[in-house]
């Protein structure tokens, strides 16, 4: 297995455990909702495949927007929303390694 694919699922692990802190206690059905996103995409992106990979980094895109959205109208969700957006900065920064290696990587 990859770095980058142990960083994106780091960043996808953390993301379930934080939601299921976060919105446990609202039930089973937000479990789903805000847990089932990120598992799904780890356990399709176990083997480390390029289409995985791109829709973890569509949806941290998401995620990162809700994380600057409640940090900034929810004083009292701030930590929980800054984690939130430090973690899907890492799936994008995961995900985006092998082309920017590519890219700037030394000539050969």
């Amino acid at each position: 297995m990859t770095l980058t694919t142990r960083l994106m699922l780091a960043g996808l692990f953390g993301l379930a455990a934080l939601f299921a802190f976060w919105f446990g206690h609202e039930g089973w059905h937000a479990i789903a909702i805000f847990c089932g996103p990120p598992l799904l995409l780890a356990a399709f992106g176990w083997n480390g495949g390029q289409k995985p990979a791109f829709w973890a980094g569509l949806f941290a895109l998401a995620w990162f927007s809700h994380g600057v959205m409640v940090a900034w109208s929810r004083p009292l969700e701030r930590e929980l929303a800054l984690i939130e957006i430090a973690l899907s900065l890492l799936i994008v920064l995961a995900v985006s390694l092998p082309g920017l290696r590519a890219r700037f990587g030394a000539k050969r």
